[in-house]
């Protein structure tokens, strides 16, 4: 394995960590990185697991408040439904996303094109949906009724697209349902753990003989990277969302996809 590889999978690492979390798309991110740098993982393997460094981040960040909450659910209604609205958004994307798995890693990451025209669509419903003057009624991302948590868990299944963005999905859908954008961010972060840990086994499981050390010293690599960044994002995005919104996160989007299409024009 050459120091190139390496070095790679770090730049992976740190781009996995920085987006997975804003509403971008980090795999979409990756992915299309992946495509230009000519890294290519079996099974797209190396994509998948690293953003469990992201989901790492987010226990670190939070663990006061995690360990609050298993310490107060055998007493605490308010952390008992935090804990059922979380199962129950992520229902929907572990049940759809076993029966489309073969589909969705098959034709659909295979697809550097269709990235890029969901990295634009979603910018444009991000600068769309923050130009709307919803009043927000739920402001506590603990706090969201069981069946708003439901829909949520629905509308993150979009994300199953390459480049439509978990973290864009859950959010959007959590503004246009009444959630406020600091609360729906959160939510998201939360929602994270169960969606992403799940991928994370199953395509481990899914992959496992086509493991080697190569490919743990790579993901290692990656690993540490993502957590790394994701940290410095989940430390900062809330207060930025609060001040900016989200449109700055919808020109990011149309830009790298539209950059994306004029070099998939130019080189393949």
């Amino acid at each position: 394995m050459s120091f190139g590889t390496l070095f790679e999978a770090f730049l992976l690492g740190l781009l996995e960590g920085f987006t997975e979390f804003l509403p971008v798309s980090s795999t979409g991110h990756i992915l299309l990185a992946g495509h230009f740098l000519g890294f290519e993982s079996q099974g797209k393997v190396f994509e998948v697991v690293i953003q469990l460094g992201a989901v790492l981040a987010i226990i670190t960040v939070y663990f006061q408040r995690f360990l609050q909450v298993l310490v107060t659910l055998p007493s605490s209604p308010r952390s008992r439904n935090f804990v059922l609205g979380i199962l129950i958004a992520f229902l929907p994307a572990a049940v759809i996303g076993v029966l489309l798995h073969g589909f969705i890693k098959e034709v659909l990451f295979e697809s550097p094109a269709l990235i890029c025209v969901t990295l634009i669509l979603g910018g444009i419903v991000l600068l769309w949906v923050d130009t709307l003057k919803i009043k927000p009624v739920y402001t506590d991302a603990m706090a969201l009724p069981p069946l708003l948590a439901l829909k949520i868990g629905f509308i993150q299944c979009l994300a199953m697209i390459p480049g439509t963005s978990r973290s864009g999905s859950t959010i959007v859908g959590g503004l246009l349902l009444g959630v406020s954008k600091p609360a729906a961010a959160e939510f998201s972060f939360f929602l994270a753990l169960p969606t992403m840990a799940g991928a994370f086994a199953y395509d481990l499981y899914k992959n496992r003989n086509l493991l080697n050390a190569d490919d743990a010293l790579l993901i290692g690599v990656g690993f540490m990277a993502a957590f790394i960044s994701a940290v410095i994002v989940v430390r900062g995005l809330l207060a930025f969302v609060s001040k900016h919104g989200y449109t700055p996160f919808g020109w990011w989007r149309i830009a790298v996809g539209g950059i994306g299409l004029v070099a998939l024009a130019l080189v393949g």
